[in-house]
Order: C-alpha cells, then structure tokens, then sequence
C-alpha cells in the first residue's frame, strides 16, 4: 500500500514535487480554485486526487507538504484543521517556529528544493524535527537528491545556492549562448550547446571544482584566456555576493 501525501499549492514547486512523488507516493493537492488547479486535473486525471481550498481541509494524521507562497501561508493555515502526522514546509524564509504556531504537526520540518524536481533532480536540504528525518529525508529523495543540515540559518544560505542556483545557472547558460552568438554561431546551435553542457556538469563535479577547473585550462589555452576575462570582471565575486544576497533575503522573510 502506498504512502499518502497531500501537498498544499499549485504553484511551479508543488507540481515539480508532484511530478517526483507519484511513482512512490498516492498525492493528494489543496489549492484555490483556478488555472493551475484545472491543469493539474487535466494533467493527471484521477491519479491525483484535488481538494479545493474553498472549503476547511482536514490534515489529521497527514503527512503535509506546504508548498504555498510565504505570504500567503497564514490564510492558508487558517483553513487547515487537525493535527498532521508531520509538516514539511518548502516555503523559503518560514521558520520552524511560525509553521509550529499556524499549523499543528506532530514533526515539523523545513526543505528547500529546487525546480529540477520535475525531473527527479532536485538538491534539497532540510532541517527540523530528528523524529522525522529519515521519512523527510526519503520523500525529497524520491524527487532527487537530499541533504540534511543542522540549522535554520544553514538553510537559508542553502537557498541561496541549491534553491536560487537554477535562476543563477539559467543566467550562466544564456550568457554562454549568446557569446556564441556574438561570435557567430546560430541562436539554435549556441542554445544547444549550452544545454549540452549543462547535462554533463553533475557527473564532472564528482570531483572538486578546482581540479576539474585546472583539467581544463592549459597553459596559454582558450580556456585561460577566457577564464581570465571572468576574474577581470569580477564574475566570481559576484556569484559570492548572489549567494549572500539571496541568504539575507531568505531571512528577511522568515522575520515578516
């Protein structure tokens, strides 16, 4: 018999969780009436069950996964009776105090994954209730890769690489793209390329970035000169400096 587990939202996340945990896991969806709920009933049928939030849900004994935007989490809780099995919140910047305030839940714990969910690709981290985290540990798992981390501030400087860090690598990917452009390749075959060599950056990374860096680079090389403008430009600073932004950003919201 398969475990049940109800996700609350339809956002982008929530159907990027849904799309990983239907192999393992019978889902359940609460959300508003409106587009997105429509297309989860049409992308799924009746391999997903879908409650409006119309009404007063029931959680108790529910294992949760809150996948609503932050400011909307009081209004939604508001609607939720019972106490679930155990929280599992995706919402960046919610502290485990607040949901443990709004949301009864024998275990409570808080994950930041990340869009590659849709394809079982997600880095997520968590944090939480011990009492929960090998079964959190394994629901992330069926939508990609898990990490456990030891506090809430580790989490929200996770967020700013494993849960922005697609935005950013999306920026990477662009920019390459149009290099190629600008030095005289098609839009499609730059675009290609770049898709090309995102697909194989995880197997590489296996070892640390730097040798993999020092592999690549030759002496007097493309790749050193190319290199070389980066540094000039400060690009590494940069990425440095989204990461922190987007840490005090995550903790910006927890405190609203």
């Amino acid at each position: 018999m398969q475990q049940s587990i109800m996700i609350i939202g339809s956002g982008s996340m929530a159907e990027a969780i849904l799309k990983g945990l239907l192999e393992r896991y019978r889902v359940e969806v609460v959300a508003r009436e409106g587009a997105r709920l429509e297309k989860i009933r049409e992308n799924y049928g009746d391999t997903v069950q879908v409650v409006p939030l119309s009404q007063e849900v029931d959680i108790s004994g529910k294992r949760v996964i809150m996948a609503v935007k932050p400011y909307a989490y009081a209004e939604v809780a508001a609607k939720l009776q019972g106490q679930a099995f155990a929280l599992l919140s995706v919402m960046a910047g919610v502290t485990l105090a607040d949901l443990k305030s709004a949301t009864e839940a024998t275990y409570t714990v808080r994950a930041m994954p990340n869009l590659a969910a849709k394809y079982g690709k997600s880095m997520t981290t968590l944090c939480g209730d011990e009492g929960f985290k090998e079964e959190a540990m394994q629901i992330c798992g069926a939508f990609g890769k898990a990490l456990w981390l030891g506090s809430e501030k580790e989490i929200d400087i996770a967020t700013g690489i494993a849960g922005s860090g697609p935005a950013y690598l999306a920026l990477v990917a662009e920019a390459l793209a149009d290099g190629g452009v600008k030095a005289g390749l098609k839009r499609e075959d730059a675009l290609s390329l770049a898709q090309g060599l995102f697909a194989g950056m995880g197997d590489l990374l296996e070892i640390h970035p730097a040798l993999l860096k020092d592999a690549v680079m030759s002496p007097g090389g493309t790749t050193a000169a190319g290199y070389g403008a980066l540094e000039e430009k400060g690009v590494r600073d940069s990425f440095i400096k989204a990461v922190e932004a987007a840490f005090l950003q995550a903790q910006k919201l927890g405190k609203k």
